[in-house]
């Protein structure tokens, strides 16, 4: 091989050297009759840019061909993998529906383990919230004062009156009072004959626990610094409980200037008709939600914390935070309310009506005389739908109840609980019924033998605490 290459290289030198030396040469070119001199370098010049012209055209040429036979091939392959790309297509779409079929179907789970959710919540309802103040540990246990309460309540009766002046007696209306201009009203008279210091709290009941508890703190001290004796309270349904709220937020100023406190049928735990309005995740709770807030927000002109308040949720929240002070005397009341049929005829008078004054004629007189106008009672049937609600709650959960608050919710702990076994609703307190029984003792009476109990309470607790 190394001799061949000297071979080679020395055959390129002579023909380099022959072209060197013939270059000046003159070189002619005949083409028939004519003829053109060249010189050899022109010659060598024009044979190369043939070359080299021809060498572009090869290469154009191979280029072309080579991007046809890329470009059929690129389309052999192509096609060959056309299936492929529809395989690959039908899979994707495929995926893409299975996809979509799980998460509907996940969808749809949730939404049944909601719908599902929602029932069980609904007709649980308040079955482990019922009675849970007593339930909860550490709480003071009650004592029973149902035997004295009905001493003293025949003593009345006979007329033994032994109520002592030297106190302001309060009485605190429940929910709503504001829209019952007979509310407590016959109980005032009653105390008020008997020259007793009697006040009804003017207070928006229907706002919320906190604000009623101020607005009842600033009452009761006017009653004070105006009269100089000591308050006792008594508090039906949301008054009692807006009554212990003053004390337990406000007792550094009212320590000195109340004697007791007598809750009546006062939701002190709770209440489940509340709790069942107004619970989420039940079925309806928002649409039930918004008819309430319609109702009291914007037909009566309320508060829906003053309902909320009253929850097992809130109540629950609020006696964790607010304790009532253990030196107080207390009373609770609560009482069964009758589910028998005679029930539903009952009406209840809660307000009167006053007829405008008619001009009447006067016979055998061409003067017209002018009569009076004189009250019309309004009546409705409370106490039947009050039995109802009991009937409700007494099937639902077992409970006895006036128709709104349980006999356990209304049991304050540490205080003195009365429970007659008489059939009183929730409203027998405070409105009186078309039918009067003479020989039953009425919610005057009852209300004069519970303020009798708790001045008998505060002094035994005044000896205690001397001893």
């Amino acid at each position: 091989m190394a001799a061949i290459r000297n071979d080679v290289l020395v055959a390129e030198n002579l023909v380099t050297r022959d072209v060197n030396r013939y270059s000046e040469d003159p070189v002619v070119i005949s083409c028939g009759q004519h003829s053109s001199h060249f010189s050899c370098n022109e010659v060598c010049e024009r044979t190369a840019f043939d070359l080299k012209e021809e060498s572009h055209v090869n290469i154009r040429s191979q280029i072309a061909g080579s991007n046809y036979s890329y470009q059929s091939t690129s389309l052999l392959f192509q096609g060959l993998l056309l299936p492929f790309f529809g395989m690959r297509l039908a899979w994707r779409l495929a995926w893409a529906s299975l996809r979509y079929s799980f998460c509907f179907v996940r969808c749809m789970q949730i939404r049944v383990h909601s719908i599902i959710s929602r029932v069980q919540t609904t007709l649980h309802g308040s079955t482990d919230d019922i009675g849970w103040l007593q339930c909860t540990p550490g709480v003071a246990p009650v004592e029973d004062g149902t035997a004295r309460f009905l001493e003293l309540l025949r003593e009345i009766r006979n007329g033994k009156h032994t109520l002592p002046n030297s106190y302001v007696y309060l009485l605190i209306p429940g929910l709503f009072s504001n829209h019952g201009p007979l509310y407590f009203v016959n109980t005032k008279k009653f105390f008020s004959k008997m020259g007793l210091a009697c006040h009804i709290a003017k207070i928006h009941s229907e706002a919320s626990v906190e604000h009623s508890a101020w607005e009842l703190k600033q009452y009761i001290e006017e009653l004070y610094w105006g009269s100089g004796k000591c308050v006792i309270l008594l508090g039906h349904s949301k008054g009692g409980v807006d009554a212990a709220a003053a004390l337990s937020m406000y007792w550094s100023d009212l320590k000195d200037k109340v004697a007791g406190l007598a809750l009546v049928q006062s939701p002190y735990g709770g209440t489940p008709l509340a709790s069942d309005i107004l619970r989420e995740g039940q079925i309806a709770d928002r649409e039930t939600r918004r008819i309430m807030e319609f109702l009291i927000c914007k037909l009566i002109k309320g508060d829906i914390q003053a309902l909320e308040d009253l929850t097992y949720e809130k109540r629950r929240e609020f006696i964790m935070n607010h304790k009532l002070p253990e030196c107080i005397p207390l009373i609770s009341f609560h009482s069964e309310a009758s589910v028998a049929p005679s029930v539903l005829a009952t009406m209840s008078h809660i307000a009167h009506a006053e007829l405008p004054l008619l001009p009447l004629p006067r016979f055998g007189s061409k003067e017209s005389d002018v009569q009076e106008g004189c009250k019309v009672p309004v009546v409705i049937p409370v106490s039947a739908v009050l039995s109802l609600c009991a009937l409700h709650l007494q099937l639902r959960y077992g409970e006895k109840s006036d128709g709104l608050v349980t006999c356990r919710d209304a049991e304050v702990p540490g205080s003195v609980v009365v429970k007659p076994d008489l059939k009183l609703d929730h409203a027998w307190m405070v409105y009186s019924t078309g039918k009067k029984d003479l020989s039953e003792p009425d919610a005057c009476e009852m209300s004069e033998a519970l303020l009798t109990l708790l001045v008998e309470l505060g002094k035994t607790k005044k000896e205690q605490r001397r001893e």
